[in-house]
């Protein structure tokens, strides 16, 4: 099942999107720039092997909701998402804003 709603902060829309997976849930927000995501999420293949892309993306893990992933502290960022701002440790809402 996939589920999809918008999530409004700090006067813009998002649009969280959520598939649930045998033993597993997939998690992301995302904006027209970029995106957060669950634990599944390969930072690095987007770092190294897909860099001249520029993709804008960060992951949190250990979170099983939409609320928990914009709640949970990011544990690694791309390269695109540094320009903007985005660090580790910082909440996925605090990303998703720098990412309108």
């Amino acid at each position: 099942m996939m589920r999809m709603e918008p999530v409004e902060l700090d006067g813009h829309t998002a649009l969280a999107i959520e598939v649930k997976l045998p033993k597993t849930n997939l998690l992301a927000v995302t904006t027209d720039k970029g995106y957060i995501m669950c634990g599944a999420l390969d930072v690095g293949l987007l770092n190294e092997r897909l860099r001249e892309r520029g993709i804008i993306a960060a992951r949190a893990t250990g979170v099983r909701t939409i609320e928990e992933l914009l709640e949970a502290p990011l544990e690694s960022v791309t390269y695109g998402a540094e320009s903007l701002g985005v660090v580790p440790g910082m909440k996925g809402r605090d990303a998703v804003a720098r990412m309108f």
